[in-house]
């Protein structure tokens, strides 16, 4: 039997947090944590709900997630971003030990590593998975902006 719960499952999860984040005016980026195959959060950018330029995807899955395991270092767990972490993000994804980032597209304006960010050292990093995808809700979101 084939594992059902590969990067692309919990990606599609993230694309739904994405989607539901463009229905209510949020830029389009979702978060999910997992921790043994577990889904321990799941989020979107909130930017626009909570006036807050800080309330990104990945702020809001830390946060989450840290509660859900009651610590606030995220060992053995996987984040899926939709879009490259921006430079805030990847700041708080390093602090925070997180085990592996996965993301969809790239952002080759904000991404951290266009703006020289790091990751901790020992986190393992995978691009691209549903990148066609993730990369077209970000840009139907800032064509109808325009």
């Amino acid at each position: 039997m084939d594992d059902i719960f590969t990067d692309e499952y919990y990606m599609r999860i993230a694309l739904s947090e994405a989607k539901f984040a463009f229905e209510n005016g949020e830029i389009p980026i979702g978060a999910v944590v997992v921790a043994n195959n577990r889904i321990i959060a799941k989020t979107h950018n909130l930017t626009e709900t909570l006036t807050d330029v800080t309330a990104h995807a990945e702020i809001q899955a830390i946060s989450s997630a840290a509660n859900s395991i009651g610590g606030k270092y995220l060992k053995n767990c996987t984040i899926y971003i939709t879009v490259e972490p921006c430079q805030m993000c990847a700041g708080a994804l390093y602090w925070s030990q997180v085990s592996k980032i996965v993301y969809g597209a790239s952002d080759n304006k904000r991404g951290y590593t266009e703006m020289g960010g790091k990751l901790h050292p020992k986190t393992e990093i995978i691009t691209g998975v549903l990148e066609a995808e993730c990369s077209a809700i970000m840009k139907e979101f800032f064509q109808k902006k325009r």
